[in-house]
This record gives structure tokens, sequence and C-alpha cells, in this order.
């Protein structure tokens, strides 16, 4: 067979590019949600990171979870906990922000690490290769615990922290600022949210190349 294979590569590359528009549309429509509910954003967002923290703490003691990847995980939720203080703004040089950057990434490879030995010592105690490894968490579990304790908290404080507090009025801006105090452009960034300024950018990035291409297409045939 020839064709069918091309088919089939044909048809991931454009599920993958529908399924990252989705994900771009999703996080665009969340970010709007919490711009328009920001206080109500700001409660559930702190009362989840209380409820992770507790099921990280009971994991540990009914089910025997590990002691120092536990205390990191609940660490990595205090940190978390700091960037509400200023929500939803936030500095992308504050040390918190970028402590919570470089926590999730620690806690991911911790925890992937964890599981993948935990795994490794089941199938080793192993007397059969048909035999089922006793004590060992199936995927959803794993992925279960990663999506909710490790993942869920970063990618909904990314998706509702907005970096524009750096355009703010200040002292420079008086001259560009209307009679109201606020020019119209810093009203409408004011409130951008940080997945919705990524999904911006890459979509003022592709017209202008797009515009570019056109430009020179023009140009060379009058030419």
């Amino acid at each position: 067979m020839w064709i069918l294979p091309l088919v089939g590569y044909l048809g991931s590359i454009v599920g993958f590019c529908f399924l990252t528009l989705a994900i771009a549309s999703g996080l665009y429509y969340l970010s709007e949600l919490v711009e328009e509910h920001t206080v109500l954003a700001k409660k559930v967002l702190t009362k989840l990171i209380y409820a992770i923290v507790g099921v990280q703490v009971l994991l540990c003691v009914v089910d025997r979870f590990p002691f120092f990847p536990t205390v990191l995980g609940v660490i990595s939720h205090v940190v978390y906990l700091g960037n509400m203080r200023r929500f939803p703004f936030v500095k992308l040089s504050d040390p918190l922000f970028i402590a919570s950057c470089a926590l999730v990434l620690i806690n991911h490879y911790v925890w992937f690490k964890h599981f993948s030995h935990h795994q490794e010592r089941a199938y080793q105690h192993m007397s059969s290769y048909y035999d089922a490894p006793s004590n060992m968490p199936t995927f959803t579990e794993i992925a279960s615990y990663f999506g909710i304790c490790v993942w869920l908290v970063p990618f909904a404080l990314f998706v509702s922290l907005s970096a524009s507090d750096n355009v703010l009025p200040s002292m420079g801006h008086e001259g560009s600022t209307s009679a109201g105090g606020v020019d119209a452009d810093t009203k409408k960034r004011r409130g951008q949210g940080m997945a919705k300024a990524l999904v911006d950018g890459v979509l003022n990035t592709i017209g202008e190349i797009s515009a570019m291409s056109k430009f020179k297409k023009r140009s060379d045939d009058r030419l």
C-alpha cells in the first residue's frame, strides 16, 4: 500500500491543525471569561489551590505517596498562591512568577521519575510475563494525577494572569492619554490575559507575514 499511508499522514496533519486551533480557541474563550469575572476567578483559583494541597496530603497519608515529592508539590502550590496577591496582573520579572515557572517543570520531572521507577519495580517483581503487576496505578490514574495535581493550577494561572500591567498609564504616557485619563489602546490591552495575548500575537504575526508576502508578490508582478 502506498496511497493509504499518505492519506493517513495527511489526516494526522489536518487533525493536529484542528486540535491546535481548538485549544487556541478554548484558551481565548477562557481568557475572555476571566476578564469579565475577575473576582470570581480569583476565589475559584484560591479554593482550587487549597483543595489540591489537601488532596496531595491525603495521598501521602492514605496511599503512601513519597514524602519529599509531596512536600515539593505543596510548596509549589504555596508559591502559586503567592501569584494571587496581585491577581490578575503579573510582572514577568517577579521572582514568584519565575519560581512558579521553574516549579512546574521540576514537579513534572519529579513525579514522572517517581511513576516510572514505580512501574519498573512493579514489573521486576513479576514472576511471569503474563502476571499483572501488583499495586500499580493505571494510566488513567497517573494522567489524572498529573492533570489535577501538577498541571491544573499552573495552566489556570497561565490563562488567568495578565502580563499587561506594564502598559498601565504612567508619567511617560501623559501625552498620549486623553482627557479621561487612559487612551483607547491602553484600555484595550489592560485586562488582556497571557493566553489571549499569546493567541493574538500569533494571529498578528501570521497576518503580517501574509500581508508582506502579498505585497512582495504585487511588487514582483509590477516588475
